[in-house]
């Protein structure tokens, strides 16, 4: 035991990983260690450059949009399960380019192309259900830049400053492909970037890259306002950041899993979910590379599961495996 103690303190100063703040003088740490990482070598037969953008974990599947295709993973071994190239339903066939996002909710797999598409499969079969969007900029949306669904609705990030909700009930396998918004946000800035957003505790949370700040949007004030957000979108609650712009978000059971940019640098940012709800952003671990070694790139999305964080790397072109490990200390009083 007395030469693990100075390894755990070692770790600590290297990752800055936090403490649980305790009436005990038993302190636990979180810091992280590289597990294992994904890139094209991992995927049967590709000749292209691995561009992972969004990611989403559902039944112990994991799913990346890799430019043009959605990648499917075991989340527990890694092993490559399929790569979907196109949407397909009867006769129809569309294929898949510009791929931004991609959440997974209910059954259903939803996928955003910047071609102003939303698409919408079966998670089992993987067979097309709807698309919404016909791939015209000036019609359905204008882009599409991130999308999450959850509890019943879906939100599709548009360009700039628009966020479109959708009542999931809308999107079925007859629905049109013009379907009307039943509310719309406004996330105060941005452009053509890729955006990540999670749904906890009630809200819509996203990572407003562009305004510096984590946009909350209560769900049950979007639909008693709904109506009258089609003229005038919603604007979010948050809390102003000077340096800080986060870049992802997602929620898992006890975490709040973000990565946000501080000038240049890349940092993977770990907050209780309970106290990130509340808009306190006190960090449980904050680390821009592991030990001191292989420097996070710019993450531009982010998913847990058990101890496994996923982290998807731009710039390195991968999807990092991080562990995050957990030790406790207990204080000696000589």
């Amino acid at each position: 035991m007395k030469h693990i103690l100075p390894l755990i303190l070692a770790l600590c100063l290297f990752t800055n990983c936090s403490k649980d703040e305790a009436s005990s003088k038993d302190y636990t740490y979180y810091y992280p260690t590289d597990e294992a990482a994904i890139t094209n070598e991992n995927i049967p037969g590709s000749t292209e450059a691995f561009d992972p953008k969004g990611i989403a974990i559902s039944k112990e599947k994991l799913y990346v949009i890799n430019g043009n295709v959605l990648e499917i993973f075991d989340a527990l071994t890694l092993a490559h399960i399929k790569t979907i190239k196109e949407y397909t339903k009867g006769s129809t066939t569309i294929p898949l380019t510009s791929l931004t996002s991609v959440s997974v909710d209910n059954g259903r797999i939803y996928v955003g192309s910047t071609e102003s598409r939303l698409f919408v499969f079966d998670e089992t079969t993987n067979a097309g259900i709807s698309t919404v969007g016909n791939g015209q900029w000036w019609q359905t949306f204008v882009h599409v830049f991130g999308v999450v669904a959850k509890d019943g609705l879906v939100f599709v990030k548009e360009k700039e400053k628009n966020i479109k909700v959708l009542d999931a009930t809308q999107i079925t396998e007859t629905s049109d492909w013009n379907l009307k918004p039943i509310a719309k946000l406004n996330t105060l800035n941005g452009f053509t970037e890729v955006y990540s957003m999670d749904v906890s505790d009630g809200n819509l949370v996203v990572a407003g890259r562009d305004a510096k700040s984590y946009l909350y949007y209560n769900i049950a004030n979007i639909k008693a306002n709904a109506a009258t957000s089609l003229t005038t979108p919603i604007e979010p609650q948050k809390v102003q950041f000077v340096d800080i712009k986060p870049i992802a978000i997602s929620f898992s059971k006890d975490w709040a899993v973000t990565s946000e940019n501080v000038g240049s640098t890349s940092y993977l940012k770990l907050y209780s979910k309970s106290e990130f709800n509340k808009m306190n952003y006190n960090t449980v671990l904050s680390v821009s590379d592991i030990l001191g070694q292989n420097p996070f790139g710019t993450i531009v999305a982010t998913a847990q599961l058990d101890d496994r964080i996923f982290l998807s790397d731009n710039t390195n072109k991968k999807i990092r495996v991080i562990k995050l490990n957990k030790s406790t200390i207990a204080e000696q009083n000589n």
